[in-house]
């Protein structure tokens, strides 16, 4: 029997803190937050990435009356980026939510599947892809996906 200890490389920041292209980021995750399909839940997620290119892209949380059969806006954003710019790689994603019109005061993070999509990005590119999961209060700086899935599906 052996202990193995995981640790995560996050960093708890205010808005203030981020560089300008962090910030635009993030306005756009939160642009796009507003926009979402959450008639369900009302829980609105945008999610915004910044690719090799300097393109931003953007998208949401599409849900459906079939539960499950939605999408986070995690996912669809990382799938619009490979089906529009298949070589470009994701350097850093922004994500942020909302409710009635006002964003979660605390950073959300990304569900099990999102964090499996974005370390398998993180491995296609091999490279780090930057997260700020923006909350009112502060924002979490995750250096890597891969520090939120430790335990991740591998073939």
């Amino acid at each position: 029997m052996y202990k193995k200890e995981i640790t995560a490389n996050i960093t708890f920041c205010s808005f203030e803190d981020l560089s300008k292209q962090e910030k635009d980021l993030i306005q756009v995750a939160k642009n796009s937050s507003l926009d979402a399909y959450a008639p369900y839940s009302g829980f609105k997620v945008g999610a915004a990435v910044l690719l090799d290119s300097a393109v931003i892209l953007s998208a949401n949380n599409q849900e459906n009356a079939a539960f499950p059969s939605g999408l986070c806006a995690e996912r669809v954003v990382l799938f619009y980026a490979n089906a529009s710019h298949p070589l470009n790689k994701v350097l850093s994603m922004a994500i942020a939510a909302s409710k009635d019109g006002i964003f979660t005061e605390n950073p959300i993070s990304p569900c099990g599947s999102c964090r499996q999509v974005l370390l398998e990005t993180e491995q296609r590119f091999k490279t780090d892809m930057r997260l700020l999961l923006y909350g009112e209060k502060e924002i979490a700086v995750v250096k890597s996906a891969a520090s939120l899935l430790p335990f991740s599906f591998k073939f």
